[in-house]
């Protein structure tokens, strides 16, 4: 929204008295304002924020002894992958691409009373990339990553992790940002589940209204590797629902041919990159890039006297040794544990 529009909109709003248009407005000005590195005004706006209509000031909330601040809540970082380096489905780069331009266009998107898609799931097997697109994503915004971190959220008393989450969300509302739930359906896990306490429900409950109040200037990604565990609520509140499937072997030697040719110091590998995806057939993207990484760590460990033909052998012994992930019939026979690491 411009600037005279969310200063038109604060005057009608203290003039008729709609508390929920000034807040909203306030929190779009404190976004811009940081957006703008204005600091020191966007501290002194939220300050302002927590005083009530009537003059009187609202307390800030005592910190509880125990239990993280908000910024512990979540890892903010500078996200350094672009989209352009990642290979994803056409339908899904387009998508992407979508949101993006909607994004950036806003104002034309607001001055005909729409808003840009600002929610967006991602489901796929693990390693194939959805973590790396919702760092794109924030990569081409210009906007920070902002990944929750569950073991900080999650608390172990009546209340706590629902409290904890939105204060996640009160932050994200005056912070134009990336706000990336990964393993989405830890908090978001179907509510009709017989097995699942009412602590779950109460949280998922709660999600759905911070998902809903969220402004479109704050981008929220979910991924999971089990979409089918999600709340349907939960799953219907996401704009884009976007499939990250496990590589086949021409996107495999894509992916191999543009990691060497990007890094030139690798000629002659011995094998070509589609002699390569077969052997790696199977494979996530995220295990192929270890691969590749690993034949890179060698050669520059051998101080370039080690032929990149003979790492390249090496390391397919290795990888034919390697331990093989858990197959989904044996976690059905495990009662339908799942590992972990599994993400």
């Amino acid at each position: 929204m411009a600037r005279s529009d969310l200063l038109v909109a604060l005057v009608k709003a203290g003039a008729t008295g709609d508390r929920h248009l000034a807040r909203t407005s306030a929190e779009a000005l404190i976004a811009d304002e940081k957006a703008n590195k204005h600091t020191v005004l966007a501290e002194r706006l939220t300050a302002a924020l927590r005083t009530n209509l009537n003059g009187s000031h609202v307390a800030a909330p005592a910190p509880a002894v125990r239990g993280p601040s908000t910024r512990d809540l979540f890892v903010d970082r500078v996200p350094q992958r672009r989209l352009a380096d990642l290979l994803l489905p056409p339908v899904t780069r387009e998508a992407c691409e979508e949101l993006i331009e909607e994004q950036r266009r806003a104002d034309v998107l607001r001055s005909h009373g729409l808003e840009p898609r600002h929610r967006i799931l991602l489901a796929g097997p693990p390693g194939n990339g959805k973590t790396s697109l919702a760092e794109a994503i924030a990569e081409a915004l210009s906007v920070p990553l902002l990944t929750v971190r569950y073991e900080a959220v999650i608390g172990s008393f009546l209340g706590e992790t629902a409290g904890r989450l939105r204060r996640v969300f009160d932050f994200a509302r005056t912070t134009p940002s990336v706000l990336f739930f990964d393993e989405f359906d830890v908090v978001g896990k179907e509510r009709g589940d017989i097995h699942e306490t009412g602590e779950i429900k109460r949280v998922v409950s709660s999600l759905l209204l911070q998902m809903d109040d969220l402004p479109s200037w704050t981008i929220i990604v979910a991924a999971t590797n089990h979409s089918e565990l999600l709340d349907r609520a939960a799953w219907r509140r996401f704009q884009l629902r976007l499939d990250l499937p496990a590589p086949g072997e021409r996107q495999i030697s894509n992916f191999i041919s543009m990691f060497f040719q990007a890094r030139p110091v690798l000629s002659d590998l011995g094998k070509s990159p589609d002699q390569l995806a077969r052997a790696l057939r199977g494979s996530s993207l995220a295990e192929v890039e270890d691969f590749c990484t690993n034949i890179l760590r060698r050669f520059v460990l051998s101080l370039g006297d080690g032929r990149p033909s003979e790492i390249v052998e090496h390391e397919l012994k290795v990888w034919r040794s390697r331990v093989s992930a858990p197959s989904k019939k044996k976690s059905e026979k495990r009662g339908g544990e799942t590992s972990p690491s599994d993400t």
